[in-house]
């Protein structure tokens, strides 16, 4: 069983940054792959990028690269996704969910139902 906890959430203006944190306890992420997905208010959850933590390699859909960035800390268990020039369409609740997946990064897992393990969420407000 693995658990995450988000962090980092709050209100940021537009044009500025912030960092999310996904601290995962209860087992080492050793060949998991661990993604984020945010989901805005009436909207459905969306996929946004992935890192396989064994060679810490990351996958990033195109709407978010260059402003999305995924980084780890090992002893840490956790892992970051820094988010830059925030826009007012990046508010939403961001997860963090981590399944078992040794394929990585043949293979990155990028749907909701192939996460088992999720966190609570956190919410980003980004003011205009």
């Amino acid at each position: 069983q693995v658990r995450l906890v988000e962090s980092g959430g709050g209100l940021v203006q537009a044009g500025g940054s912030l960092r999310l944190s996904c601290a995962a306890s209860g087992r080492t992420l050793s060949n998991y792959a661990v993604g984020w997905f945010r989901q805005a208010h009436g909207k459905d959850r969306e996929f946004l990028s992935v890192m396989c933590w064994n060679d810490g390699s990351t996958y990033f859909v195109e709407s978010v690269k260059g402003r999305f960035v995924l980084s780890r800390d090992n002893a840490q268990n956790t892992v970051y996704l820094q988010i830059s020039s925030v826009r007012p369409e990046d508010t939403a609740v961001y997860y963090c969910a981590a399944r078992l997946y040794p394929l990585c990064p043949t293979r990155v897992p990028t749907t909701e139902t192939e996460y088992p393990y999720w966190g609570q969420g956190t919410q980003v407000t980004v003011s205009s």
